[in-house]
């Protein structure tokens, strides 16, 4: 598989066990990289690279719920699998509801794994898509001249042309120039689809 492929991060400190993840996984078609340490993966990660993580519970280094919560505050969103070898119905819990896509007992399950792995992929390609999408929005905004971007406000606040000049100040004609060449900018064929990507990036409407 090539570098810009989707890659499964195996996270445990049994090497034994890491051997025959990696194995296992390999032979299904995905790209692996086992680590033994925590640390030495947060230093390798690039948050950049599609995958998801695998993540042992209980390691003497680092459990898996702060390794999680230490790759969020890096800005890495990617799909967790946590394995344990003792759940309890407490660390299930905590582990669904930071996120993860699976929790899973030792010794894993090959079918539980390459199901949980595929869900993971299908989560971390729609996270992506959308983080994209954002960028994407949050750029063209960011090439509103300021005018246009209190127009764009007034618009999605429901305000109408005539409305905007008096508020603004300025005749109703250059009201539309604005309003068409922000249209533009955004490429937003509607008011509709100009509501979505401002809810999208948290743009507010004018009061």
């Amino acid at each position: 598989m090539s570098e810009g492929d989707f890659a499964v991060f195996l996270v445990d400190d049994d090497p034994g066990l890491l051997k025959a993840l990696t194995r296992l996984l390999t032979a299904k078609g995905y790209a692996t990289q086992p680590y033994t340490s925590p640390a030495t993966f947060l230093e390798a990660n690039d948050p950049e690279r599609p995958g998801c993580a695998v993540i042992d519970m209980a390691m003497p280094e680092m459990d898996g719920l702060t390794l999680q919560k230490m790759l969020a505050e890096k800005g890495d969103v990617r799909p967790v699998i946590f394995l344990t070898g003792q759940a309890s119905v407490s660390s299930t819990v905590h582990a669904l509801q930071a996120g993860a896509v699976d929790f899973l007992e030792k010794p894993v399950n090959a079918q539980d794994l390459f199901s949980a792995v595929e869900r993971a992929a299908v989560l971390d390609q729609r996270n992506r898509n959308d983080s994209a999408e954002r960028k994407a929005i949050w750029e063209r905004y960011k090439r509103l001249s300021k005018r246009e971007g209190e127009v764009l406000r007034f618009v999605i606040a429901g305000h109408l042309n005539k409305q905007m000049a008096y508020r603004l100040g300025i005749v109703e004609k250059t009201i539309k120039v604005h309003r068409r060449r922000m249209l533009l900018k955004m490429k937003a064929h509607t008011v509709a689809d100009l509501v979505r990507m401002t809810e999208t990036i948290g743009i507010r409407p004018a009061a």
